[in-house]
């Protein structure tokens, strides 16, 4: 499952993409300088959307940590969505591509297959996440996952939620069941490439 995903859009970029929605982002931490990454990786600190307590169509961009510690203290970087309703500490993950690994295709080769996933026509999109505060180090997020979709399938048996644009503001309200949010994109929304 996702264990590393890229951001290489700029702050204002995203600010933009959500008021295209009517959504307007928060800054109450201040604007966070995020640089351009290819990989965001277990443990690194990445940029989240949070609602805003009694303000609809609105959202705080902070930045967290990617997962946190959990029973066996094994970082929590995916979490299972499946049958949840997630009613609180709902987050948005901005990323413009994440990467799956498979087993190498050419022979002999040690290091797994790197495959890429963008979404088509659409520069961000966002992942559906949940945040806690933990004691170990404080407020972490994690990705939900659920069963793959048709253009996920043929590498990976579980996949990360990735949200439809129009669904962005619902999955910041509570209220809104996120049952009815988390389902498969349809074939051919995502593109791939093989990366590494």
């Amino acid at each position: 499952m996702c264990n590393d995903y890229r951001l290489m859009v700029d702050v204002a970029s995203i600010v933009e993409d959500f008021a295209d929605l009517k959504i307007k982002i928060r800054f109450s931490e201040g604007a966070p300088n995020i640089e351009a990454r290819e990989d965001i990786k277990i443990t690194d600190i990445g940029p989240i959307i949070r609602p805003v307590a009694g303000a609809s169509g609105e959202g705080d961009l902070v930045q967290r940590r990617w997962s946190w510690p959990g029973q066996n203290k094994r970082p929590v970087y995916n979490f299972r969505s499946d049958g949840r309703e997630f009613a609180s500490n709902r987050c948005l993950i901005p990323a413009d591509g994440f990467y799956e690994f498979t087993d190498p295709t050419e022979k002999g080769k040690k290091r797994k297959d790197k495959w890429l996933f963008t979404k088509r026509e659409e520069p961000v999109f966002c992942i559906a996440g949940i945040w806690r505060q933990t004691d170990d180090v404080g407020e972490a997020f994690t990705m939900l996952t659920m069963e793959p979709g048709p253009d996920i399938a043929p590498y990976h048996d579980r996949q990360i939620v990735i949200l439809e644009r129009k669904d962005w503001a619902s999955w910041l309200d509570p209220s809104v069941s996120a049952k009815a949010l988390i389902r498969p994109l349809p074939a051919g929304t995502l593109s791939v490439e093989q990366v590494g």
